[in-house]
């Protein structure tokens, strides 16, 4: 995070989409030799028995995961399960998403929300009580406080750039984040899935039972 970072934001980050999305899997291809939309392969091989996962442990004190698969018992299509299991993956990784990801109204001011954000997703949305709205008014990726892309869509479309964005600008993963995107990592873009920590592999084993 230096001039480092500044250069490439101004060179790839800065360019509105798909510029910039096109620009940033082609950059993650040439890092890792694997295209980066891999990622959605594996969200979908382990959507079904992750969102079952989910719905088995118990989430008692748990508020935002409890409003989260209420939510998705209303509308189960598949893209709202794979918001879903994003937003639920931190939970049940024993990890706070707080910090990750954090929603806000279009009236709000925005820049009060994104203080002290060092890597994350702000989702703009017309009702923030709800975990998975219909459509978003805007979802952008946040790094040190500073909105690098935005008008991404939707979830999904957060992370893989969010992920793009790490490799191509050789950032660490959040600390208290670690072992979400060790997952999104390992087990959905299969990047050196066989350096799990005992935690992921745990998981790891119970979707591939």
């Amino acid at each position: 995070m230096n001039a480092t970072y500044a250069l490439r934001r101004q060179e790839i980050v800065e360019e509105e989409p798909p510029v910039a999305e096109m620009r940033i899997a082609k950059e993650f291809t040439r890092l890792t030799s694997m295209d980066i939309n891999k990622f959605y392969e594996g969200l979908e091989s382990h959507l079904h028995k992750l969102l079952q996962l989910f719905r088995l442990k118990r989430f008692e004190e748990v508020q935002d995961m409890t409003s989260l698969m209420e939510s998705l018992d209303k509308d189960a299509s598949n893209q709202r399960k794979k918001a879903a299991a994003l937003q639920g993956l931190p939970w049940y990784m024993k990890e706070n998403p707080s910090t990750l990801m954090k929603r806000c109204e279009p009236t709000d001011p925005g820049e009060d929300f994104i203080k002290g954000m060092v890597i994350g997703i702000l989702l703009v949305v017309e009702d923030v009580k709800e975990p998975l709205p219909v459509s978003y008014n805007d979802v952008a990726i946040v790094i040190e406080e500073k909105i690098v892309m935005r008008h991404l869509g939707d979830v999904p479309n957060a992370f893989v750039n969010l992920m793009g964005l790490l490799y191509m600008l050789n950032l660490d993963y959040p600390k208290e984040m670690k072992y979400t995107f060790e997952v999104i990592q390992r087990l959905f873009m299969g990047i050196r899935s066989e350096m799990c920590t005992p935690r992921v592999h745990s998981l790891k084993n119970k979707l591939l039972s």
